[in-house]
C-alpha cells in the first residue's frame, strides 16, 4: 500500500492539489454564484473527512487526509494551488488546468502506486460527482434549476479521461 514515502515532494504535492481540483475543475466548469461556490466547497471538503472515518479508505487516501489536517500540509496545497492555477484567466482556463493536473496524478500513481491507482481515481471522481450535485445550476436561489448542469456532465467525463477510468 502507498503513502507518502512512495512519492517525490513535487510528486506528494500533485496529488494533494489533485482532490482540491477534481471538485474545482467541476466548479470552475459552471460557476454557480456564491451559495452554489460555497456548497461545492462544503461537498469537497466533506468527501475528505468521509475518507478519513470509511474503514475502506486505502492508506494512501488516509495519508492525503492526515496531510490536510496539518498545517504545514494545508499551506503547501495552498501554495500549490496558487502556483498552478495563477495563468487561469477565465474558468475555462482553471478547469483546463485541473485537468492537466488529474492527467499527471493518473500517470503517477499507475507507475509509484498500481495498487492504490484505482481505488484514488475512483475518490476523484467521486469528489468531482459530489461537488457537481452539491448546488443546483441556474433557476432562481436554487430553485428552478437543473441538478448537474451539461458544463459540469461534460467536464466530469473529461475528469474520467483524465484519470483513465470509466465515468
Amino acid at each position: 500500500m502507498a503513502n507518502k514515502q512512495n512519492f517525490k515532494p513535487d510528486e506528494w504535492t500533485k496529488i494533494l492539489e489533485s482532490t482540491m481540483l477534481a471538485g474545482m475543475a467541476v466548479s470552475a466548469a459552471e460557476p454557480s454564484g456564491l451559495w452554489g461556490a460555497v456548497k461545492e466547497a462544503f461537498a469537497s471538503s466533506s468527501a475528505l473527512a468521509a475518507a478519513k472515518s470509511d474503514p475502506g479508505s486505502s492508506e494512501l487516501i488516509k495519508a492525503v487526509v492526515a496531510e490536510y489536517e496539518t498545517k504545514e500540509g494545508r499551506t503547501a496545497v495552498q501554495e500549490a494551488l496558487r502556483k498552478h492555477l495563477a495563468g487561469a484567466t477565465k474558468p475555462a482556463d482553471a478547469v483546463q488546468l485541473s485537468l492537466a493536473n488529474l492527467r499527471e496524478v493518473s500517470a503517477i500513481l499507475d507507475t509509484k502506486a498500481p495498487q492504490d491507482a484505482a481505488g484514488f481515481k475512483s475518490w476523484l471522481q467521486t469528489i468531482g460527482q459530489n461537488v457537481a450535485t452539491a448546488s443546483s445550476e441556474g433557476g432562481f436561489l436554487g430553485i428552478g434549476g437543473v441538478k448537474v448542469s451539461e458544463a459540469a456532465k461534460a467536464t466530469l467525463a473529461e475528469i474520467s479521461k483524465a484519470l483513465g477510468t470509466r465515468a
